[in-house]
Protein backbone atom coordinates (compact mmCIF):
# COMPACT_ATOMS: atom_id res chain seq x y z
CA UNK A 1 0.00 0.00 0.00
CA UNK A 2 1.07 3.45 -0.91
CA UNK A 3 1.83 5.33 2.06
CA UNK A 4 3.12 8.77 0.84
CA UNK A 5 1.48 12.25 1.58
CA UNK A 6 -0.78 12.50 -1.63
CA UNK A 7 -2.05 8.88 -1.04
CA UNK A 8 -2.81 9.32 2.57
CA UNK A 9 -4.75 12.71 1.81
CA UNK A 10 -6.52 10.81 -1.26
CA UNK A 11 -7.63 8.28 1.43
CA UNK A 12 -8.51 11.33 4.10
CA UNK A 13 -10.74 12.64 1.76
CA UNK A 14 -12.45 9.61 0.41
CA UNK A 15 -13.05 8.87 4.58
CA UNK A 16 -14.31 12.14 5.06
CA UNK A 17 -16.81 11.97 1.38
CA UNK A 18 -17.58 8.46 2.98
CA UNK A 19 -19.10 10.40 6.37
CA UNK A 20 -20.79 13.30 4.58
CA UNK A 21 -22.59 11.42 1.94
CA UNK A 22 -25.49 9.48 1.47
CA UNK A 23 -26.02 6.93 2.97
CA UNK A 24 -24.53 7.88 6.16
CA UNK A 25 -24.88 11.38 5.49
CA UNK A 26 -28.49 10.95 6.79
CA UNK A 27 -28.21 8.10 9.14
CA UNK A 28 -25.67 9.90 11.27
CA UNK A 29 -28.20 12.52 12.64
CA UNK A 30 -30.51 9.14 13.82
CA UNK A 31 -27.73 7.32 15.47
CA UNK A 32 -26.98 10.04 17.16
CA UNK A 33 -30.66 10.97 18.34
CA UNK A 34 -31.41 7.94 19.29
CA UNK A 35 -27.90 8.12 21.19
CA UNK A 36 -29.77 10.86 22.98
CA UNK A 37 -33.03 9.92 23.64
CA UNK A 38 -32.46 8.99 27.45
CA UNK A 39 -30.98 12.25 28.41
CA UNK A 40 -32.07 14.61 25.33
CA UNK A 41 -36.06 13.20 24.54
CA UNK A 42 -36.71 15.84 22.48
CA UNK A 43 -33.59 16.59 20.98
CA UNK A 44 -33.19 13.12 20.26
CA UNK A 45 -36.04 12.69 18.18
CA UNK A 46 -35.75 15.99 16.39
CA UNK A 47 -32.45 14.32 15.37
CA UNK A 48 -34.00 10.93 14.41
CA UNK A 49 -36.98 12.45 12.59
CA UNK A 50 -34.72 14.64 10.82
CA UNK A 51 -32.19 12.20 9.55
CA UNK A 52 -35.27 10.43 8.40
CA UNK A 53 -36.79 13.11 6.84
CA UNK A 54 -33.55 13.90 5.20
CA UNK A 55 -33.09 10.25 3.86
CA UNK A 56 -36.56 10.56 2.22
CA UNK A 57 -35.57 13.66 0.12
CA UNK A 58 -32.32 12.02 -0.81
CA UNK A 59 -34.05 9.12 -2.09
CA UNK A 60 -37.71 10.18 -3.80
CA UNK A 61 -37.18 11.09 -7.56
CA UNK A 62 -39.56 14.07 -6.79
CA UNK A 63 -36.81 15.96 -4.44
CA UNK A 64 -33.89 14.60 -6.39
CA UNK A 65 -35.03 15.78 -9.27
CA UNK A 66 -35.08 19.04 -8.64
CA UNK A 67 -31.83 18.65 -6.54
CA UNK A 68 -30.09 17.30 -10.19
CA UNK A 69 -31.64 20.12 -12.10
CA UNK A 70 -30.18 22.43 -10.12
CA UNK A 71 -26.96 21.57 -11.28
CA UNK A 72 -26.86 19.80 -14.51
CA UNK A 73 -26.96 22.24 -17.93
CA UNK A 74 -29.85 20.64 -19.98
CA UNK A 75 -28.08 22.15 -22.81
CA UNK A 76 -26.23 18.89 -25.26
CA UNK A 77 -22.97 20.09 -27.35
CA UNK A 78 -23.90 21.28 -30.81
CA UNK A 79 -21.84 19.66 -34.15
CA UNK A 80 -21.23 23.82 -34.86
CA UNK A 81 -20.00 24.71 -31.48
CA UNK A 82 -17.50 21.74 -32.01
CA UNK A 83 -16.36 23.32 -34.58
CA UNK A 84 -13.02 25.24 -33.02
CA UNK A 85 -12.36 22.43 -30.95
CA UNK A 86 -8.27 20.56 -31.04
CA UNK A 87 -9.10 17.49 -29.58
CA UNK A 88 -11.20 15.40 -27.05
CA UNK A 89 -10.95 14.72 -24.08
CA UNK A 90 -12.62 11.94 -21.77
CA UNK A 91 -12.56 11.88 -17.98
CA UNK A 92 -12.32 8.68 -15.98
CA UNK A 93 -15.44 7.73 -13.69
CA UNK A 94 -14.19 4.65 -11.76
CA UNK A 95 -13.79 1.00 -12.43
CA UNK A 96 -14.85 -2.61 -11.98
CA UNK A 97 -12.45 -4.86 -10.88
CA UNK A 98 -14.21 -8.09 -10.92
CA UNK A 99 -14.80 -8.24 -14.32
CA UNK A 100 -13.63 -12.16 -15.66
CA UNK A 101 -15.68 -12.03 -19.24
CA UNK A 102 -12.95 -9.09 -20.07
CA UNK A 103 -9.80 -10.84 -18.76
CA UNK A 104 -9.59 -9.06 -15.07
CA UNK A 105 -11.01 -5.59 -14.61
CA UNK A 106 -12.63 -3.38 -16.67
CA UNK A 107 -14.81 0.35 -16.74
CA UNK A 108 -17.80 0.83 -14.77
CA UNK A 109 -21.04 2.00 -16.36
CA UNK A 110 -20.10 5.71 -15.94
CA UNK A 111 -17.10 5.47 -17.23
CA UNK A 112 -18.42 3.67 -20.26
CA UNK A 113 -21.25 6.09 -20.75
CA UNK A 114 -18.21 8.99 -21.12
CA UNK A 115 -16.40 6.89 -23.15
CA UNK A 116 -19.64 6.25 -25.36
CA UNK A 117 -20.28 9.78 -26.22
CA UNK A 118 -16.49 10.13 -26.55
CA UNK A 119 -16.42 7.50 -29.23
CA UNK A 120 -19.40 9.06 -31.09
CA UNK A 121 -17.76 12.79 -30.61
CA UNK A 122 -14.47 11.42 -32.07
CA UNK A 123 -16.05 9.86 -35.35
CA UNK A 124 -18.29 12.71 -35.80
CA UNK A 125 -15.42 15.63 -35.81
CA UNK A 126 -12.47 13.45 -36.56
CA UNK A 127 -10.81 14.86 -33.26
CA UNK A 128 -7.94 12.67 -31.59
CA UNK A 129 -8.84 11.26 -28.11
CA UNK A 130 -7.07 12.37 -24.84
CA UNK A 131 -8.37 10.21 -22.07
CA UNK A 132 -7.64 11.15 -18.27
CA UNK A 133 -7.42 8.59 -15.10
CA UNK A 134 -5.01 7.11 -13.07
CA UNK A 135 -5.20 4.74 -10.00
CA UNK A 136 -3.69 3.97 -6.53
CA UNK A 137 -0.49 2.09 -6.61
CA UNK A 138 -0.59 -1.67 -8.02
CA UNK A 139 -3.75 -0.73 -10.11
CA UNK A 140 -3.90 -0.64 -13.84
CA UNK A 141 -4.67 3.19 -14.18
CA UNK A 142 -8.26 4.25 -15.14
CA UNK A 143 -7.26 5.59 -18.56
CA UNK A 144 -5.62 2.71 -19.85
CA UNK A 145 -8.69 0.96 -19.50
CA UNK A 146 -10.33 3.31 -21.52
CA UNK A 147 -7.88 3.35 -23.87
CA UNK A 148 -8.37 -0.43 -24.64
CA UNK A 149 -12.44 -0.05 -24.64
CA UNK A 150 -11.75 2.74 -26.88
CA UNK A 151 -9.56 0.92 -29.80
CA UNK A 152 -10.55 -2.69 -28.50
CA UNK A 153 -14.54 -2.39 -28.34
CA UNK A 154 -15.21 1.01 -30.70
CA UNK A 155 -12.14 0.41 -32.96
CA UNK A 156 -10.58 3.97 -32.38
CA UNK A 157 -7.33 5.19 -31.90
CA UNK A 158 -6.40 6.98 -28.64
CA UNK A 159 -3.67 9.45 -28.92
CA UNK A 160 -3.24 10.06 -25.66
CA UNK A 161 -3.86 8.64 -22.21
CA UNK A 162 -3.55 11.06 -19.15
CA UNK A 163 -2.59 8.18 -15.95
CA UNK A 164 -1.75 10.18 -12.98
CA UNK A 165 -4.52 11.62 -11.88
CA UNK A 166 -6.28 10.70 -8.86
CA UNK A 167 -9.65 13.90 -8.94
CA UNK A 168 -10.77 16.11 -10.98
CA UNK A 169 -8.48 19.05 -10.87
CA UNK A 170 -5.46 16.46 -11.64
CA UNK A 171 -6.99 15.57 -14.58
CA UNK A 172 -7.19 19.20 -15.64
CA UNK A 173 -3.79 19.15 -14.65
CA UNK A 174 -2.13 16.94 -15.62
CA UNK A 175 -3.97 16.68 -19.29
CA UNK A 176 -3.28 20.32 -20.25
CA UNK A 177 0.39 19.72 -19.82
CA UNK A 178 -0.15 17.14 -22.30
CA UNK A 179 -1.95 19.00 -24.55
CA UNK A 180 0.17 22.16 -24.19
CA UNK A 181 3.23 20.27 -25.58
CA UNK A 182 1.04 19.17 -28.30
CA UNK A 183 0.25 22.86 -28.96
CA UNK A 184 -3.58 22.18 -28.25
CA UNK A 185 -5.49 24.88 -26.47
CA UNK A 186 -9.17 24.16 -27.05
CA UNK A 187 -11.06 20.80 -26.39
CA UNK A 188 -13.84 18.91 -26.11
CA UNK A 189 -14.58 17.93 -22.50
CA UNK A 190 -16.35 14.77 -22.19
CA UNK A 191 -17.91 13.86 -18.42
CA UNK A 192 -21.19 13.55 -17.26
CA UNK A 193 -23.67 16.76 -17.24
CA UNK A 194 -24.12 16.87 -13.56
CA UNK A 195 -19.93 16.98 -13.16
CA UNK A 196 -19.34 19.11 -15.97
CA UNK A 197 -19.28 22.52 -14.29
CA UNK A 198 -16.58 21.47 -11.54
CA UNK A 199 -14.62 19.54 -14.40
CA UNK A 200 -15.09 22.78 -16.99
CA UNK A 201 -13.97 24.80 -14.15
CA UNK A 202 -10.53 22.90 -13.53
CA UNK A 203 -9.71 22.25 -16.87
CA UNK A 204 -10.09 26.55 -17.39
CA UNK A 205 -8.01 26.81 -14.32
CA UNK A 206 -5.22 24.86 -15.68
CA UNK A 207 -5.24 27.25 -19.20
CA UNK A 208 -7.77 25.06 -21.24
CA UNK A 209 -10.32 26.80 -23.85
CA UNK A 210 -13.13 24.28 -23.06
CA UNK A 211 -15.94 23.23 -24.93
CA UNK A 212 -18.73 21.23 -22.68
CA UNK A 213 -19.86 18.36 -23.98
CA UNK A 214 -22.39 16.58 -21.55
CA UNK A 215 -23.49 13.14 -21.36
CA UNK A 216 -25.44 10.84 -19.01
CA UNK A 217 -28.04 13.75 -17.41
CA UNK A 218 -29.91 11.99 -14.22
CA UNK A 219 -32.15 14.81 -14.24
CA UNK A 220 -35.50 14.92 -16.33
CA UNK A 221 -35.03 18.28 -17.82
CA UNK A 222 -38.66 18.02 -20.02
CA UNK A 223 -41.84 19.02 -18.86
CA UNK A 224 -43.05 16.63 -16.23
CA UNK A 225 -46.26 14.89 -17.79
CA UNK A 226 -47.45 13.14 -14.48
CA UNK A 227 -48.07 9.57 -15.83
CA UNK A 228 -46.57 6.82 -13.91
CA UNK A 229 -47.13 8.12 -10.44
CA UNK A 230 -46.52 4.87 -9.29
CA UNK A 231 -43.77 3.32 -8.51
CA UNK A 232 -41.90 5.80 -10.18
CA UNK A 233 -42.10 8.30 -7.93
CA UNK A 234 -41.27 6.12 -5.15
CA UNK A 235 -37.75 5.98 -3.53
CA UNK A 236 -35.90 3.36 -5.61
CA UNK A 237 -32.41 2.98 -6.67
CA UNK A 238 -31.86 5.13 -9.18
CA UNK A 239 -33.16 7.82 -7.06
CA UNK A 240 -31.27 7.15 -4.48
CA UNK A 241 -28.29 6.83 -6.60
CA UNK A 242 -28.91 10.15 -8.35
CA UNK A 243 -29.20 12.10 -4.98
CA UNK A 244 -25.65 10.70 -4.22
CA UNK A 245 -24.34 11.69 -7.40
CA UNK A 246 -25.90 15.31 -6.35
CA UNK A 247 -24.81 16.25 -3.04
CA UNK A 248 -21.21 14.45 -4.13
CA UNK A 249 -21.27 17.96 -6.89
CA UNK A 250 -22.88 20.30 -4.62
CA UNK A 251 -20.45 19.18 -2.07
CA UNK A 252 -17.20 19.63 -4.22
CA UNK A 253 -18.58 22.50 -6.16
CA UNK A 254 -18.23 24.27 -2.80
CA UNK A 255 -15.11 22.60 -1.93
CA UNK A 256 -13.59 23.90 -4.83
CA UNK A 257 -15.17 27.78 -4.02
CA UNK A 258 -13.49 27.56 -0.70
CA UNK A 259 -9.74 26.59 -1.95
CA UNK A 260 -9.75 29.20 -4.31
Amino acid sequence: MDFSLPALLFWLKKLLAAAILPPLLPLLPVVVGLLLLRRHPRLGRALAWGGIALNLLLTLPASVGWLAKQLEDPQPLSIEAATAAQAIVVLGAGRRDYAPEYGGETLNRLALERVRYGARLARTTGLPLLVSGGGLAGETAEAVLMKSALEEDFGLSVRWAEVGSRDTRENALFSAQILRDADVRHVLLVTHAMHMPRAQAAFEAAGMIVTPAPTGWLADHGEPSGEHFLPGQLPNANSAYTGWFAVHEAIGRLAYRLSQ
